[in-house]
């Protein structure tokens, strides 16, 4: 046939294909998002999110000893309060859900698993925004700065060894930065959320934070058309401290991730949101596709795009998946 390259010889075995593959999946490049509920008696199930719930203080230190076992890089810790203001007064309670879910985890493990706070407001304000608003209604960027300063302090005293600036407002991570520096804490880690859209993906999520969101987010985080802007706002994200730089959602949102994996010389991060795993759960429920395979492929072109670091509702589920070989 005069054929000289034959690319099927490098198919031939699983070993084989094992060997030569491109782009693997480590368990510890895996962080595993956890909500915990106050005074709720029993985990409670998330709509839209097969296998996910709002835990109580028993079920959230099982599913630490779930993912130091598993041996996932990290937990992504969401709190949801009983209460709620218009300031968010619950988010800087040092004694509140989530700062006590902190606690409780670090002193679980130690360091055997990297603890990650949320930092931002919108689980805690009672019209859902992720900072505080106006006299006219909108989210007040310089006063929610001072907010989330005063947040990163708590979460940081608590024993987050990184906190996730996932707000959008401009200014955070320098904001953040300096106040954790300013306090003893130069050794916590900043995951900037750098290039956050506006993600029509986000909908379960907000049922897992019980969100009071009143009208949208459009002011703060990014139009799904723009791409450029993605790049500034990672300029200023390093440019402010950034350790670590996130995108999201994944998927839609592929072109973004791999554009800043190539512009940055930090880790890059990317979010599997929670619509995109209802995506994937309702086509396996319904027999369209290989649950297990649609996972880790999604998972691998995350990775493949340029994430060092994946969140995801799945990693539990993966890194098992991940040691089957399979």
């Amino acid at each position: 046939m005069g054929i000289i390259e034959r690319p099927r010889r490098l198919r031939s075995t699983p070993i084989l294909r094992a060997m030569v593959r491109e782009t693997g999946l480590e368990p510890s490049s895996l962080i595993l998002p956890l909500f915990i509920r106050e005074g709720i008696p029993e985990p409670r199930p998330i709509a839209g999110m097969p296998g996910v719930v709002q835990h109580t203080k028993d079920s959230f230190r099982r599913q630490i000893d779930l993912a130091v076992k598993a041996g996932i890089g990290g937990v992504m810790i969401f709190g949801i309060p009983a209460k709620r203001d218009e300031q968010g007064s619950e988010g800087l309670n040092p004694e509140g859900v989530l700062a006590a879910a902190i606690r409780d985890a670090r002193a679980q493990v130690n360091d055997d698993l990297v603890i990650i706070g949320d930092l931002c407001l919108d689980e805690f304000t009672s019209h859902g925004h992720c900072g505080v608003l106006n006299s006219k209604g909108a989210v007040d960027n310089d006063a929610t700065l001072e907010i989330y300063g005063q947040m990163a302090q708590v979460l940081a005293s608590a024993g987050a060894h990184m906190v996730g600036t996932s707000g959008m407002m401009d200014g955070q991570v320098g904001v953040v930065r300096k106040a954790l520096d300013a306090n003893g804490f130069t050794d916590v880690l900043i995951l900037a959320y750098a290039a956050k859209y506006a993600s029509a993906f986000y909908g379960p999520f907000r049922d897992a934070v019980e969100s009071q969101l009143q009208g949208d987010r459009r002011t703060y985080q990014q139009d799904p058309g723009n791409f450029k802007e993605s790049l500034r706002e990672v300029r200023l994200d390093l440019a402010q401290g950034a350790d670590i730089i996130m995108v999201k959602p994944a998927l839609a949102y592929l072109d973004v991730l791999y554009a800043t994996s190539l512009a940055v010389d930090v880790p890059t991060a990317s979010y599997i949101v929670s619509g995109e795993m209802a995506m994937v759960e309702a086509a396996a429920a319904q027999g369209s596709l290989d649950r297990e395979r649609g996972i880790l492929e999604i998972l691998s072109s995350v990775r493949r795009a340029g994430a060092s670091i994946i969140c995801t509702y799945w990693a539990l589920e993966a890194a098992e998946l991940v040691k089957k070989g399979l």
